[in-house]
């Protein structure tokens, strides 16, 4: 069987050697992990993973070929009593769905501490209490066209206001490749060359020309190398809505990477706020304020943003809107400081351009960025690039 584990890894593209796989097998034979899934993946992880920046590719080779496998095993193990529990789906018509009055923003905090004071046991459906199904703003897995989503694990309505789960996204593969060459050709419409540097090319066309001149002697002449001196400060959104755009933006990011030697890259989740990451397993302990962002790029940096621009309204506009934590100051605040610092800017989004225009929060963030937003597409790539390259 781990036989065709081992084609399975190397399939994902896993620099995984037979010496490694050996080492494996053997500590497999003397009982170093459990007999559980979740030990032999750590085992296996540890034994044929060599950088801890392909554990993504490890993780989805891995679920690819186990999946299923943990159901046929440790039945022993008691299931504890989740708080929210994925049991009710309520489906209301779109009547029902308008029926349902939105509460303010103030009202809403008020209204959530309140029913943490009142609640003292697990709640289902219901239009009131903290809990599963039902129509209260407050829980999970029921509908309310504004309300805090607490204990669900991916949006659904994508119309929470606020998120009461800290969730670890995954950083993008950046080493994913291409599927058309065509979108890094479009990214190349940016790229600017200039030669720098100490004279260390050959410069083919005046050899020839010199040497022809100087009756056959052999007159070599240098240029110094060229260089892209293009510079790009890409910003990506990540989590939440984006989970549905991961593949497309691996590649639009992998292609960045390829193609611009002068590139910075930074996470934000839904709008940017007074810091950013590099790293997501660690964004709320390596955080990178904004300001420092700001003050560290010259203005000849290309500034890209990219994300979806798909949330509530409150986030982009109220102080205190991030789902995540208390932003002293609105995102679009922040946006409006990133657009001023770098003069040549434009927003990537891989949204379909057809349903641009019944999200609110997309109509907002095109107005901050003066309508330089471009769909994921080759054309909108294109367009972009064309853009920033003015």
């Amino acid at each position: 069987m781990l036989i065709d584990f081992f084609y399975t890894l190397r399939s994902a593209k896993l620099k995984v050697s037979v010496k490694e796989f050996l080492m494996l097998l053997e500590a497999m034979k003397a009982g170093v992990a459990g007999t559980s899934v979740d030990d032999f993946y750590y085992l296996a992880r540890a034994s044929l993973v060599k950088d801890e920046a392909h554990f993504d590719k490890f993780d989805r080779a891995f679920a690819a070929y186990f999946k299923g496998v943990e159901l046929l095993t440790d039945f022993t193990q008691e299931l504890p009593l989740e708080w929210l529990r994925k049991t009710l789906e309520l489906e209301l018509s779109e009547a029902d769905k308008a029926a349902i009055e939105k509460m303010g923003w103030d009202e809403l905090m008020e209204t959530l501490k309140k029913r943490f004071e009142e609640q003292k046991e697990r709640h289902e459906g219901g239009s009131k209490m903290i809990g599963t199904g039902g129509t209260s703003p407050f829980g999970a897995y029921g509908v309310n066209p504004q309300g805090i989503r607490i204990g669900q694990d991916k949006s659904r309505n994508k119309s929470a206001v606020k998120v009461w789960d800290q969730r670890a996204y995954k950083d993008y593969d950046d080493t994913k490749e291409l599927g058309t060459r065509n979108i890094k050709v479009a990214l190349r419409r940016l790229r600017r060359f200039a030669r720098e540097g100490a004279a260390d090319e050959l410069d083919l066309d005046d050899t020839i020309h010199s040497t022809a001149a100087n009756a056959g002697m052999l007159d070599i002449k240098m240029v110094p190398e060229r260089h892209n001196r293009v510079k790009v400060l890409l910003l990506m959104d990540v989590g939440g809505t984006m989970d549905e755009h991961i593949h497309r933006v691996e590649e639009l990011f992998s292609a960045t990477k390829t193609e611009f030697k002068h590139l910075e890259f930074y996470y934000f989740h839904n709008c940017v706020y007074d810091f950013m990451w590099k790293n997501n397993k660690r964004r709320f302990s390596e955080k990178h304020p904004t300001w420092d962002v700001i003050r560290k790029y010259n203005k000849d940096y290309k500034l890209i943003f990219v994300g979806d621009a798909t949330m509530s309204p409150y986030e982009v506009l109220q102080p205190g809107g991030s789902v995540e934590y208390n932003n002293e100051e609105p995102g679009a605040a922040w946006l409006q400081r990133l657009t001023q610092a770098f003069p040549r800017f434009a927003w990537i989004n891989p949204e379909p351009q057809g349903v641009w225009q019944y999200r609110q929060s997309i109509s907002i963030v095109q107005q901050l960025m003066n309508q330089r937003m471009f769909p994921l597409t080759l054309a909108g790539l294109e367009g972009a690039m064309r853009l920033l390259s003015k």
